[in-house]
């Protein structure tokens, strides 16, 4: 069962009504982490309501109030939500339709990393937790939303992957794997995008963003004299997020926007 976390709807005059995402509702999956964080706090500069789930409620909780006084007034909402269970999850997309009327958006945005020294140091054990992070939620997710986005005039499925998903390396098998799974998913659910637009094209829009780590200013705090070569920080992974809704929806469905080098 999930637990909601500041479902106090906060409103106020600070709000603005002429963001780039006024109106809008997205849902983003894993907002505690450091993306969720920069993209809770993007999606509310830009006027959207935005109604935040992770696993972990004080992560979540520190994410909304982060999002919340960045944009006084604006509407940011969260709950811990298991994303391991499909009907856990379909049960959270209901929730979100039925208390704001359209769900325009779903952030996917669950990590997790797991590698070895060598191909054949990989341990299945690696595979089996991130079948579960990088798979199973984007399945369930996916499946929880695909028809509330069908009936929004600006749906948006965005999935965030790495580019080891294309160029696999050895000590990372299970990780790149799993990477390559949750985007061959999306692709199918932008397939199911295309067939329901029939002749007038999609009307919502699945895409991939993929980048070849992320980095955030604690990162940078505990290791000052690091280059993090062609990594992407959080805030620019929420811009780019930010920026796929000013795109039609044909244009970006089941293409991999690429925030790094392609390998």
């Amino acid at each position: 069962m999930s637990d909601r976390v500041h479902n106090t709807v906060q409103e106020g005059k600070n709000v603005a009504n002429n963001g780039s995402l006024s109106g809008a509702v997205i849902a983003v999956a894993g907002a505690g982490g450091p993306a969720g964080h920069a993209t809770l706090v993007r999606l509310a500069e830009a006027g959207a309501v935005v109604v935040g789930a992770d696993n972990n409620a004080e992560r979540l909780a520190e994410a909304v109030d982060a999002a919340r006084y960045a944009r006084g007034g604006a509407t940011v909402t969260g709950e811990t939500v298991d994303l391991l269970d499909l009907e856990d999850t379909r049960a959270w997309a209901a929730r979100i339709e039925k208390d704001h009327g359209r769900i325009d958006g779903l952030v996917h945005l669950v990590g997790g990393w797991r590698g070895s020294a060598t191909f054949a140091g990989t341990d299945l054990a690696d595979w089996d937790l991130l079948e579960k992070l990088l798979v199973r939620t984007v399945q369930h997710t996916s499946l929880a939303f695909f028809d509330a986005l069908q009936r929004s005039d600006r749906g948006r499925y965005l999935l965030t992957s790495a580019a080891g998903a294309s160029k696999p390396t050895a000590g990372n098998a299970a990780y790149s794997a799993a990477k390559a799974a949750a985007e061959a998913w999306t692709l199918a659910m932008a397939d199911g995008f295309r067939k329901a637009g029939g002749e007038e094209g999609p009307r919502s829009a699945a895409a991939i963003l993929v980048v070849k780590a992320l980095v955030h200013d604690a990162m940078r705090a505990e290791r000052p004299n690091a280059k993090f070569a062609g990594f992407t920080d959080v805030k620019d992974l929420a811009e780019a997020i930010e920026g796929v809704w000013s795109k039609p929806a044909a244009e970006v469905n089941g293409n991999r926007l690429w925030l790094t080098e392609k390998p």
